[in-house]
């Protein structure tokens, strides 16, 4: 298993990954492969593929404002779970935010998403109770 940056070149095999896992919340916009690949130019050291003889088996994205690092769509494949992977790949991100000068991240799992809340907590994330999301599209419809 080699845990390397994530290029737009495995964006399909990626996003095979993301609409195959149970909690995974994808919208067309932002999503695309445009917009994927907006994403990984403004963070091109900050995203990772957890890869098995040329297959992905996992994905992290992560980035920062300058200030506060953001992690999303973080999937690995049902068979590869139980693995580390996500450990991995959580800690290759996390190292890659603290490089830039990262010292806080932020993510969000939809409440019903019970494994993936399970994995943040087991590996150190908290609920933060004091804060509620919002969330307007700004383009035209």
């Amino acid at each position: 298993m080699t845990i390397r940056k994530m290029k737009i070149k495995d964006y399909e095999e990626v996003y095979d990954l993301w609409i195959s896992t149970e909690g995974m919340g994808l919208n067309a916009a932002d999503d695309s492969r445009e917009g994927i690949e907006k994403y990984l130019l403004r963070n091109p050291d900050t995203c990772f593929v957890a890869e098995d003889n040329g297959n992905i088996a996992g994905v992290i994205m992560s980035g920062h404002d300058g200030r506060r690092g953001f992690i999303y769509h973080t999937a690995v494949k049902q068979e590869y779970r139980g693995q580390g992977i996500g450990k991995k790949l959580a800690a290759s991100a996390l190292a890659a935010l603290e490089a830039e000068g990262i010292q806080k991240a932020a993510l969000v799992v939809f409440e019903k998403n019970a494994p993936g809340n399970l994995f943040w907590e087991k590996i150190g994330f908290t609920v933060r109770e004091d804060l509620i999301y919002r969330n307007k599209s700004i383009q035209k419809l």
